[in-house]
């Protein structure tokens, strides 16, 4: 694909991947069997979700999805700052992920705290019998992964995208086939014409044959 043709499935790429990190904060990353008598209301499976394993995943994300929508509007050189943002935020969805994922005992110890009253690494893990990790975890990587590739190709090819247009709030038509002057440019007259003393609406009631 032409690198000026890369703007779209860059900005969809970093979209996906925050929205995918995101889905799976929401949902459960791992499934914990405590032993007998551990939790002081009788449940013994707990069931803990990427807010308490891996609470950093719903910032990167959000954060994911703003920089895609500047992306859509920014010019050359910020997209190239944007660009290694994105790689960065996306290596950093991977890495939380990814420690969770490497300690799964340990990201599940709020919730065990919680359930049984107590706190502490070892006295928590000693609490488990069981503990099974869902896919969850492993969309969440996949979503970084894919910001962190998706801010690559920004770098890579963000100076070829085209810029975007800036929407003015109106034109008028100048004399002698010139170029219309945008809006702003009018109100600006309009209020250099009101400091000297001028009335600008003068001129528009001026007839087109110079006379009056």
């Amino acid at each position: 694909m032409r690198p000026e043709r890369m703007k779209l499935p860059a900005i969809l790429g970093i979209l996906a991947g925050s929205g995918l990190a995101l889905l799976s904060w929401s949902q459960t990353w791992f499934e914990v069997v405590l032993v007998a008598g551990a939790a002081a209301g009788g449940a013994t499976t707990l069931e803990v979700g990427g807010a308490v394993a891996s609470p950093a995943i719903a910032a990167l994300a959000l954060a994911g999805l703003a920089l895609a929508g500047a992306l859509a509007i920014a010019g050359p050189l910020i997209r190239l700052v944007l660009g290694l943002l994105a790689v960065v935020l996306g290596g950093c969805l991977v890495l939380a992920a990814s420690l969770s994922m490497a300690d799964p005992v340990g990201a599940a110890s709020g919730a065990i705290a919680e359930a049984t009253g107590v706190a502490g690494a070892e006295p928590t893990a000693a609490l488990v019998d069981r503990l099974t990790q869902t896919a969850w975890p492993v969309v969440a990587v996949v979503g970084g992964a894919l910001v962190a590739l998706a801010g690559l190709a920004v770098v890579v090819t963000g100076r070829a995208w085209p810029t975007s247009r800036r929407y003015g709030g109106g034109t008028r038509l100048a004399a002698d086939g010139a170029q219309p002057a945008p809006a702003s440019d009018r109100a600006v007259d309009d209020w250099d014409g009101l400091s000297r003393g001028d009335d600008p609406t003068d001129a528009a009631d001026e007839p087109h044959d110079g006379t009056r």
